[in-house]
């Protein structure tokens, strides 16, 4: 009986040690960039604590979408990741192109039929590569509307 029970117990704890190894295994390749970073328009802060750098990060990256900090315009320009996968130093994004959006009213000054590019400063609005410098430090190198470091918002 107690042959049983040691082997239940055993069984129980590795399919423990087994659960977060699958759940890490469903994370995208570019997982270790999800967060909010600031930098990159202008250089990084020295010393900010995580409630300023939270207010306003200039980059934001999740599993779909990559959001950036346009400085003419209030919200945040979204692109929606179609693929990303890791390279050597860092890694590589393609965003789906933008849907061209209608006039928001009578005096739009953008032309409606133009969708909105906006992009990183890249080569091409659709494509970002990230370099990794550290666990809290990147760059998108080659993209002019960044020419400054990117560091990691801290959680606390």
């Amino acid at each position: 009986m107690r042959r049983i029970a040691c082997l239940i117990v055993t069984l129980a704890l590795a399919t423990l040690h087994i659960a977060p190894a699958r759940a890490q295994a469903n994370l995208p390749p570019h997982a270790w960039l999800f967060g909010a970073w600031t930098g990159g328009l202008f250089p990084p802060p020295s010393a900010l604590s995580a409630q300023e750098c939270l207010a306003l990060p200039v980059v934001i990256f999740t599993r779909d979408i990559v959001m950036r900090a346009v400085i003419t315009d209030q919200l945040y320009a979204q692109r929606l990741v179609e693929t990303a996968r890791v390279t050597a130093d860092g890694a590589e994004f393609r965003f789906t192109r933008p849907v061209a959006e209608a006039p928001a009213g009578p005096f739009n000054l953008s032309p409606s039929s133009a969708p909105n590019d906006v992009g990183f400063g890249c080569s091409s609005p659709d494509y970002l590569r990230v370099q990794r410098h550290g666990e809290n430090e990147i760059t998108f190198p080659g993209c002019t509307d960044f020419p400054y470091p990117l560091v990691r918002c801290s959680a606390r």
